[in-house]
């Protein structure tokens, strides 16, 4: 019987979130959805989930995601397939004056 493969996606880690990873500029994952990276974070980092999602676990809504530089537009789309080799990434919103 063949093994049980495990998808890998990367989480590229933006700058500002690096201290919540130790430092990490990305991050390989198993998961087959944005929803199992953000799963996958929480367990792993949970002071790089708790910038990225609030109390109830829905994305902030200063943070844009993207998957291999598409923007995902809708917070609907955490169910969203990923591919083995995905880039997903999570910016959040920067201003300044």
């Amino acid at each position: 019987m063949a093994p049980f493969l495990v998808q890998t996606i990367t989480f590229a880690v933006p700058g500002v979130l690096r201290r919540d990873c130790g430092g990490a500029s990305d991050l390989k994952l198993p998961a087959g959805t944005i929803r199992e990276v953000l799963a996958e974070l929480e367990r792993r980092f949970p002071r790089l989930h708790r910038n990225l999602c609030d109390e109830t676990g829905a994305v902030r809504k200063h943070i844009a995601l993207f998957v291999n530089s598409e923007q995902v537009h809708s917070r609907d789309s955490l169910d969203l397939a990923l591919e083995p080799g995905d880039v997903f990434v999570a910016l959040p919103a920067v201003s300044g004056g």
